[in-house]
């Protein structure tokens, strides 16, 4: 059977890597980028065609892929005349791989269904190389029927792929995840800037805390950073760790509830971007902790 041809919008560390895998797998791409065009130009050198606008991509495409950073950016690629939703043919299937709202998933799902399509949101854990590789972890969610037309893709692209549910469910559970992760990451960090404070060796710290039930792969990156100096091991910006904290926090509003446990972690975020740390890695929190503490 002749592979689906596939359209690529987003092609930052993540989309590029995705779309290098897709080509190596022998699928025919089309690409969309954004003010970075070196994604693009790198899958254009491999074979992709350039699409002028959401629309053209669409109408040239069996499944559309969108890995963006808000949900802004896509409710923008998928509304409007030259929006995705316009161009596209009964029967394509629209993938939202990033980590966005759910209200604004289902909303867009909801015009996806009434053009003859279908959206399913499936954001991925893991990181670039493993998008390059063809290991990601996709959270997957939506019809099911759409989904397992899609599955092959998805198996091509990612080493664990689930279906989790309904449309929404996916970035829901990935927000959950991503709340988990970065308060877990900024207790860690406070953790090894208050034992400075204290006069106590960052080591001694860790090796009691990880001795007992505390120790985690999170504890892990932080300590890869605090004692190693090595802050790749947890490669996502205090950036978007703070959009995703954000997004949780939102999430909980929109079904009626109020989270206690993101506050601290929003506030530490968006105090340490507004000091300039927006583009630090996550691990690097620990140099705002210690400078807060006059460590």
């Amino acid at each position: 059977m002749a592979k689906p041809t596939i359209g690529f919008i987003g092609l930052g560390l993540m989309g590029r890597a995705m779309v290098a895998r897709l080509q190596d797998c022998g699928y025919a791409v089309s690409v969309l980028g954004n003010r970075d065009r070196s994604g693009i130009e790198e899958a254009t050198a491999r074979g992709a065609v350039e699409a002028a606008s959401p629309a053209q991509l669409a109408r040239a495409s069996d499944i559309v892929m969108l890995c963006m950073g808000t949900s802004q950016q896509v409710e923008a690629r998928m509304q409007g005349t030259d929006g995705i939703i316009a161009g596209l043919r009964p029967g394509t299937v629209v993938i939202d791989f990033g980590t966005s709202l759910p209200g604004s998933t289902r909303t867009l799902g909801e015009m996806v269904a009434a053009e003859g399509c279908t959206m399913l949101d499936a954001p991925l854990g893991r990181t670039p190389s493993h998008g390059r590789e063809g290991k990601l972890n996709i959270m997957g969610a939506g019809d099911r029927t759409a989904f397992d037309k899609v599955r092959p893709v998805l198996d091509d692209l990612g080493e664990n792929v689930f279906h989790l549910g309904p449309l929404g469910t996916g970035h829901t559970i990935k927000l959950i995840n991503n709340f988990f992760a970065m308060t877990t990451a900024n207790a860690m960090s406070e953790a090894f800037a208050m034992a400075d404070k204290a006069g106590v060796p960052r080591q001694a710290l860790y090796d009691v805390m990880s001795a007992g039930p505390l120790h985690s792969g999170m504890m892990d990156f932080v300590k890869a950073y605090a004692i190693d100096g090595d802050a790749q091991k947890l490669a996502f910006s205090i950036r978007n760790a703070s959009k995703d904290v954000g997004y949780y926090a939102q999430m909980a509003q929109d079904m009626g509830a109020e989270s206690l446990m993101s506050a601290c972690a929003r506030r530490a975020l968006a105090e340490a971007i507004d000091e300039g740390r927006g583009d630090d890695l996550v691990p690097q929190m620990v140099e705002f902790y210690a400078a807060r503490f006059g460590g």
